[in-house]
């Protein structure tokens, strides 16, 4: 992602979109404004932006409507509804529907500054891996797709790498040198919000493990072989949260803006569905759905 984000700007309030542009040009970012959700969703399946700002209350098309067909058109492109009514029944739809977040006017501007700045900040994955050429192919794979990757062949230092920018672990079970269990022990001694998502070839074989694991936090447990949308997508989401977590969303665990995957094993693929996140205060009940993934199913207060 470039330093200068592309930031598009939705609100039939003329005035306040053409102030917040103004705002946003000032502070380095290019800022387009459209007065409608179908002049807002013309412009974003012609062009690239890096985020989309919405009202929420407008005729025509809401912002959470404006929303629902952005994330068909671009899936990728995060939006933030705004609004002055903060009990309209939008606001609770639109945060339903994935939306990073409610901002209510008028803007905390410095929040929304922090926020973006985060945008800007390109994404670091670790890959540890005992097998060299799968951790460069996955490196290769995910550095083809923005992220900054390093590369590790030593699980047995992982903990000790690690420090409060990690977004997430993807642990392998099975490791040559020591067991991934045991690296998840040290990782929740020195990070024990950091999420962890478990890998194994070894269903059977791990189940007792991955159990153990599951009860001291793991985030869930994914089988080969593995699937790189599927990475991708979780990822992707792990980042929305941390993102929803700046602008002052409650989104469960807290998350910081690195990857950092533990992968060991012999996979010739790589694969993830998309896990089920939760506050570590939850009621858990874990279990294996048919896709392969053994998730943590918690039941999370609304707020």
């Amino acid at each position: 992602m470039t330093e200068k984000l592309r930031i598009l700007v939705v609100d039939d309030d003329r005035r306040l979109s053409r102030t917040l542009v103004d705002i946003l040009t000032i502070k380095g970012h290019q800022a387009e404004a459209a007065y409608s959700g179908p002049e807002a969703l013309d412009m974003v399946k012609q062009e690239q932006f890096d985020c989309v700002l919405s009202d929420i209350r407008m005729p025509e098309m809401s912002g959470v409507e404006l929303h629902r067909a952005i994330k068909e058109a671009q899936p990728q492109v995060p939006v933030v509804l705004m609004t002055a009514y903060s009990s309209d029944r939008l606001v609770q739809e639109g945060l339903e529907q994935g939306a990073l977040a409610i901002l209510t006017k008028p803007l905390d501007i410095n929040n929304l500054l922090c926020f973006l700045s985060s945008l800007r900040r390109q994404q670091s994955v670790v890959i540890v891996d005992d097998d060299p050429v799968f951790c460069q192919t996955l490196g290769d794979i995910l550095e083809a797709r923005g992220f900054a990757v390093s590369k590790l062949t030593d699980p047995s230092g992982v903990a000790e790498s690690l420090d409060s920018d990690e977004l997430a672990v993807l642990l392998d079970m099975k490791l040559n040198s020591i067991g991934g269990l045991e690296v998840l022990k040290e990782i929740r001694g020195r990070c024990p919000r950091l999420p962890v998502i478990l890998v194994t070839g070894y269903r059977q074989e791990m189940s007792a493990s991955i159990q153990a694991a599951m009860e001291i936090g793991a985030y869930a447990c994914l089988y080969k072989p593995f699937d790189i949308d599927k990475l991708l997508q979780a990822l992707a989401e792990l980042r929305q949260r941390d993102l929803s977590r700046i602008l002052g969303r409650p989104m469960g665990k807290d998350r910081p803006a690195r990857a950092l995957f533990v992968i060991a094993g012999r996979a010739s693929a790589v694969a993830i569905p998309t896990p089920e996140i939760a506050a570590p205060s939850a009621r858990n009940d874990s279990r294996a759905d048919a896709g392969g993934v053994l998730r943590q199913k918690k039941v999370l207060p609304r707020g």
